[in-house]
């Protein structure tokens, strides 16, 4: 089955419509859920036999081991650099100094080098801010990324979990100060949590910034892995925060339309979310080669708008975001 691709927002990169989220792959004796590199490889073959080509990782990942691990995949199974799209994140602490965090000009370059020695590569596709930084001034910031974009180390900014107001500060000081803009938004967004619809992702339409949400399959519970009951089918699910009553009455929702189509409920919920306006890729997390082929399907199902209203309707406002 063929892939889908797309151009990441306004600018002129053009991505798969599924991208692959490498953060399941790591060190198992850091995350009880990682998966070793023999373990990942054949999974990140499948994807890209699939004809995906958006990696995405980030440098606190396994503490490092994740962007280890994609750097030599992707070398092994790419003949060159030029013929996928990598995406990694900084702000989460990499050492023990108080400087090695953050968004300051300071942890930004050094991050960098260390992000580009790892992936085994010379320079990274799309740099995200991994989180704001409210103790670094956004000029500091967006200089900072203005000029690793200028020294061709970088060739996209994008940003990561932050309300509107957050990401609508940076914009505006690279913009106010004829920097380099962020081309992406990568926020958590699913059947199961949809705040995001008030404010951030009409505005990141509005500037025509592309949406490659993170956890669209709510962490495993729109696939399936937790039941209402508190049975865990994966590893990764036995570690999952408790779910709301309200987000068990989505997936059964989820499950009935799946049932009825013959396919997968991770397919339908991907289907729905690749059909909202703007989505340009959802990352998935991917820890054996069905949960590929499960989201590869979705670009091919075309959901009813009765579909789309049962699917919609039992989902209860949240009163806070969740940025973890």
């Amino acid at each position: 089955m063929a892939i889908d691709y797309a151009r990441l927002g306004n600018s002129g990169l053009k991505v798969s419509r599924i991208g692959l989220g490498m953060m399941s792959y790591g060190d198992p004796r850091l995350q009880k859920w990682a998966l070793a590199e023999e373990q990942a490889e054949p999974i990140v073959r499948r994807a890209v036999e699939h004809g995906i080509t958006l990696f995405d990782t980030a440098d606190m990942y396994s503490d490092g081991a994740s962007e280890t691990i994609t750097g030599r995949l992707l070398a092994r199974f790419f003949a060159r650099r030029e013929d996928y799209v990598l995406a990694t994140k900084v702000f989460y602490p990499t050492g023990p100094s108080i400087n090695d965090r953050g968004l300051s000009r300071t942890h930004i370059l050094a991050a960098l080098d260390a992000s580009l020695a790892r992936l085994r590569t010379d320079y990274i596709d799309l740099y995200q801010v991994h989180r704001f930084d409210p103790e670094t001034p956004v000029e500091e910031t967006m200089a900072a990324l203005d000029d690793v974009v200028q020294s061709g180390k970088v060739r996209y900014i994008g940003a990561s979990g932050m309300p509107a107001w957050q990401f609508s500060k940076l914009q505006t000081a690279a913009t106010v100060n004829r920097l380099t803009r962020f081309v992406s938004m990568q926020s958590r967004y699913n059947l199961v949590n949809r705040e995001h619809e008030r404010e951030l992702l009409p505005m990141c339409r509005d500037m025509g910034v592309g949406l490659i949400p993170y956890s669209p399959l709510a962490r495993g519970l729109l696939a399936g892995t937790r039941e209402r009951d508190g049975h865990a089918h994966t590893a990764r699910a036995s570690t999952a925060r408790p779910d709301r009553p309200a987000d068990f009455d989505v997936l059964e929702v989820v499950r009935e339309v799946a049932t009825n189509r013959s396919v997968p409920p991770a397919s339908i919920a991907l289907a729905w979310l690749l059909g909202q306006p703007g989505i340009t890729a959802p990352i998935i997390g991917a820890t054996a080669g069905h949960h590929l082929d499960d989201a590869i399907a979705a670009l091919t199902i075309e959901l009813t708008p009765p579909d789309k209203t049962a699917l919609e309707q039992p989902y209860l406002p949240r009163l806070t975001i969740d940025y973890t």
